[in-house]
Parts: C-alpha cells; sequence; structure tokens
C-alpha cells in the first residue's frame, strides 16, 4: 500500500491527504468521460479520467465508479512510483510523479530521465524532465506541454 490509501475499518481502500490531493490532480488533469471513448485515432478505448485497463467500447461507468477506480489505479502508480524512485519525495513531488507515471505508464516512468535524476540527487533537473514528455505520435501536443508545466510546477514546490 503506497502513501495515498490507508485500509478503511471495512478493508477498503481510503485515500490519504496526498491521496485527495492525487487524485485531485490527476482527475483534473485527465478529465472525466463516463461512456468509453478513442481519446486519439488509433487508440485503445478509454473511460473514467483516463482509465485504459481492460475497457471496451459500449462501456459506462458512474462517477462513484470512476473515482473508485481512480483511487485504486493510482495507489497502483505511487506503489511503482515508490518502487523506482529510490530518494525521499516530499508530498508534492510525489503527486506530480504519480500524475505522470499515470499518464506515460510507470515502464515509461520508470526509466524515464526523470527518475534518473531524481535518483542521482537534481531534484529540479528531474522537475525539468518531467516537460520532455509532451508529445503524442512524435508531435508536440499543446495539452500536454501545459500539462507538463503544471506537473513541473507542482514537483518544484516539493524541492
Amino acid at each position: 500500500m503506497s502513501r495515498l490509501v490507508k485500509r478503511g475499518l471495512l478493508g477498503g481502500l481510503v485515500a490519504t491527504t496526498v491521496g485527495l490531493a492525487t487524485i485531485a490532480h490527476t482527475g483534473t488533469e485527465e478529465g472525466l468521460k463516463l461512456k468509453a471513448y478513442i481519446p486519439i485515432p488509433g487508440d485503445v478505448p478509454t473511460i473514467c479520467y483516463g482509465e485504459t485497463k481492460g475497457v471496451r467500447m459500449g462501456q459506462t461507468a458512474t462517477k462513484a465508479e470512476c473515482d473508485a477506480m481512480l483511487l485504486k489505479r493510482l495507489d497502483e502508480f505511487a506503489g511503482k512510483v515508490e518502487a523506482c524512485v529510490k530518494a525521499p519525495m516530499s508530498d508534492p513531488t510525489l503527486v506530480s510523479f504519480v500524475g505522470l507515471a499515470y499518464n506515460i505508464g510507470s515502464g515509461g516512468f520508470c526509466s524515464s530521465t526523470v527518475v534518473r535524476r531524481y535518483n542521482a540527487g537534481d531534484r529540479r533537473g528531474a522537475c525539468d524532465a518531467m516537460l520532455m514528455w509532451n508529445k503524442a505520435g512524435g508531435r508536440v501536443v499543446r495539452g500536454l506541454t501545459l500539462r507538463r508545466e503544471r506537473e513541473r510546477a507542482l514537483c518544484l514546490k516539493g524541492v
């Protein structure tokens, strides 16, 4: 279990303060869609807050289902971020890293310059490296550029 959640009295996942911040950040960045869609031609079916795992076209969800799905998936991504980032992270840095990993995948995140720089002690350089992840299909995407700038600013708050 990551710093994002704790087990409630009935055993279910309950968001911590940093978990709530991560949900708010990632949920806002991803946007909410209650019906499965294809975000970019040729991409995979997506629903809720950018969820792709097991999604099929025609699928629908409620906001409550999307919120629960996001909490569970962010906890999974936080665990992967915490496994590949060996140096201690502040809450804002963790939130920004989990948001990036959720968007680009944990494999991409863990093998990124962001992680290499952070683990080497270059905290500011790690935050700056987030800006490299602004492309889709080899092209710079304005929306991704703006998102990475916001994530970088959040990351720098924790440095």
